[in-house]
């Protein structure tokens, strides 16, 4: 029976396969693109020794488990999150899937002074232009839904533009897939992208595995301070947050009880 991942990667895949732009002129219209806002470095910047730093997630519904704020102001909420202390976005262009937009992501970031995560599923390299000339700041590479050649090929691209790469991995195996492409941002996901189960051991296992030079962010299944101290502790240096917040009465109030447990 196909899982999520495999619904949504065959989606995404069929797109590009039928996207008839020519290549050559996406990456020079994304070469000519304004500076981006320095992702790794925004998160190292806001990061305390012994603590984290937080990407804030604009997300409006999940595969899983549907509509979690539908109607959420992408301007808005960036700006609470930006106040209440985050130190990147992260949002969702996905339509299919997660409900969400370039047109969320340009919104998000012209109304703050974050770097910007394109959160999406990124299969070719129209799509990591696509990721430049929206405006993002770092696009996401998963692991699991690329061969190695096709990571090193987006990777390379995506410094080749200018813009930086969070690469996805699941495990071990995926974190030294990630390691030799030559990765220096590498998140760990908690949640299976197949059953979107999240095991919330799975990212103190892999950090264990990755080398001192890696900036490590921990994705999914983030909710509680006792969470982010025991990522904290792990070695992390940033975690991404989407659905606790989202879903949260006062968003920024559930981001700053994160931030408030030595988080930021």
């Amino acid at each position: 029976m196909p899982t999520y991942l495999d619904k949504i990667l065959a989606a995404h895949r069929a797109k590009a396969a039928a996207d008839e732009r020519d290549l050559s002129a996406l990456v020079r219209q994304a070469e000519a693109c304004p500076p981006v806002r320095p992702f790794a470095a925004g998160l190292r910047a806001a990061r305390p020794p012994g603590g984290l730093a937080v990407i804030a997630e604009v997300k409006r519904r999940s595969p899983s488990k549907g509509g979690l704020a539908p109607d959420l102001d992408p301007a808005k909420l960036a700006k609470t999150y930006e106040s209440a202390g985050a130190a990147c976005l992260s949002v969702l262009t996905d339509a299919e899937f997660f409900a969400g937009s370039p047109a969320d992501l340009a919104a998000a970031r012209s109304a703050v002074g974050l770097p910007v995560l394109r959160k999406d599923f990124t299969v070719s390299p129209a799509d990591v232009c696509d990721a430049r000339i929206m405006g993002a700041d770092a696009v996401l590479l998963i692991v699991g839904a690329l061969s190695s050649p096709e990571l090193r090929e987006l990777l390379d691209l995506a410094r080749h533009l200018g813009i930086e790469a969070l690469v996805e991995v699941h495990d071990e195996d995926e974190a030294e897939q990630a390691l030799s492409a030559g990765t220096t941002l590498l998140g760990v996901n908690q949640r299976d992208l197949g059953t979107f189960e999240v095991d919330r051991d799975r990212a103190v296992r892999v950090a264990a595995t990755l080398p001192s030079q890696v900036m490590r962010v921990a994705e999914s299944g983030i909710r509680t301070r006792d969470d982010a101290l025991c990522l904290a502790e792990a070695g992390f240096d940033a975690v991404l947050v989407g659905e606790a917040l989202v879903t949260a009465a006062d968003p920024g109030a559930a981001l700053g009880a994160l931030l408030g447990a030595g988080v930021c």
